[in-house]
């Protein structure tokens, strides 16, 4: 079983547009509402895989009751926190052309005692997970070190940990020694502080992340590819994609199917780069199922092209 944590989820309205166009009035031509946060996605990839999957998460007012019914209707297990709070809902625009504009709410501010039953609920499921995925930013009331805390209790339940998330997060949460993290570039410059241009820049910077206390790295580069960097050596590997129509969540996807092939090695990083190969093809944030997968469309190796340049480098923010 993988279980996710997801701090921040939210509900996800989507409402397809001819354009968008500032003060005036849009006529939408269609819409959808999903359950949203990268470790509700998590969750959402791994039940599409046909895995067990228990998701933990703060769920307050209409919009979290409404979360947790989608979830059901998928096939996954929720644990729910109660907060005073009302869950986030976010609301996306989405053009013909594929420009998608993204308003994402704050969310709720969780009290020291919720923060403290987030904790609890995870450890109350974390001995029967073979993974615990804690994903995404971290909402009011949260401080920067709640995933190090996380990460301790879970080691010491003997629980293993990967953890995507970025800035301060990420950074504190280094020094707890999470099994694996999972920036992509922006957040892998973030963490090191310089932009990335080539791959062999990409695992500079992933080296260093272990360094300060990662035991492994598992670093989305977008269409260039992936890397994986762990005490047994680093390998990189990227899949051809036809056509892409999304890439949310594609990231999500990846990182579901790298735990459920495991989580070590590049036969996990080849499962992960077919889960968001396949995600990418897909409509929205529509998880890809064992039929959506291409294994044969995925190349690793341990010979690094260093000298690649990135089409999408990495750049601090």
């Amino acid at each position: 079983m993988i279980l996710t944590v997801t701090p921040n989820p939210s509900l996800d309205r989507t409402y397809e547009v001819p354009a968008l166009e500032r003060g005036e009035v849009l006529r939408a031509t269609a819409e959808r509402m999903d359950p949203g946060g990268k470790g509700v996605n998590v969750s959402r990839a791994v039940a599409a895989a046909g895995h067990r999957t228990v998701a933990v998460m703060p769920l307050g007012g209409p919009p979290g009751a409404l979360v947790a019914e989608l979830l059901a209707g998928q096939g996954i297990e929720v644990a729910a926190v109660p907060v005073t709070g009302g869950t986030r809902s976010n609301i996306a625009l989405a053009e013909p052309d594929g420009t998608l504009t993204k308003i994402n709410a704050p969310g709720p501010e969780l009290s020291a005692a919720e923060a403290e039953s987030l904790l609890s609920m995870t450890a109350a499921h974390s001995a029967s997970a073979s993974w615990i995925a804690c994903c995404g930013s971290l909402p009011r009331g949260l401080a920067p070190e709640w995933y190090a805390e996380l990460v301790t209790r879970a080691h010491a339940a003997g629980a293993r940990v990967a953890l995507d998330t970025s800035g301060p997060s990420l950074l504190a949460a280094l020094r707890s020694h999470p099994d694996v993290v999972k920036p992509n570039a922006d957040e892998l410059a973030q963490a090191v502080d310089r932009p990335l241009a080539t791959v062999g820049d990409a695992v500079k910077a992933a080296e260093e992340l272990r360094e300060l206390g990662a035991r492994a790295v598992l670093a989305s580069l977008g269409g260039d590819g992936q890397l994986l960097s762990c005490a047994a050596g680093t390998w990189f590997g990227h899949a051809s994609v036809a056509t892409v129509r999304s890439n949310v969540g594609a990231g999500d996807a990846s990182l579901a199917g790298f735990l459920a092939a495991g989580g070590e090695g590049p036969d996990a990083l080849a499962a992960a780069i077919a889960h968001g190969a396949a995600a990418v093809q897909l409509p929205g944030s529509v998880m890809p199922t064992p039929a959506d997968l291409d294994p044969s469309a995925v190349r690793v190796t341990a010979d690094i092209p260093l000298d690649r340049v990135l089409t999408e480098q990495g750049s601090p923010r």
